[in-house]
C-alpha cells in the first residue's frame, strides 16, 4: 500500500465524517469514533470509489474497520484493475 492511497483515504474520511484529519490515525477503528455511523462510512466508501475510479467488493469493505485496512482494499482493487 502506498502512503498516497492512505493519505487520500484519510482526507476523504475527514471530509465525510467531519473529524479532523489529525484524529484519524491509520489504526483507529472507524466504527468506534464518535459521530461516525454506517451512512457516513458508506458515503466515504462511495467517494473513495469515485476518486480512484474503482468498485470495491462489499465483503472487502465490510471486513474493514480502520483507514489502513480501507487503504489496503483500495490498493488491492487498483492492482486488480491494472
Amino acid at each position: 500500500m502506498t502512503s498516497d492511497i492512505l493519505r487520500t483515504v484519510t482526507e476523504i474520511a475527514a471530509a465525510e465524517t467531519g473529524l479532523p484529519e489529525a484524529e484519524l490515525r491509520p489504526d483507529a477503528d472507524l466504527r468506534a469514533m464518535a459521530g461516525v455511523d454506517s451512512v457516513r462510512v458508506l458515503r466515504m466508501i462511495a467517494r473513495i470509489e469515485r476518486t480512484f475510479d474503482i468498485e470495491l467488493e462489499d465483503e472487502d469493505v465490510f471486513g474493514t474497520s480502520t483507514l489502513a485496512e480501507v487503504a489496503t482494499v483500495v490498493d488491492k482493487a487498483l492492482r486488480e484493475a491494472a
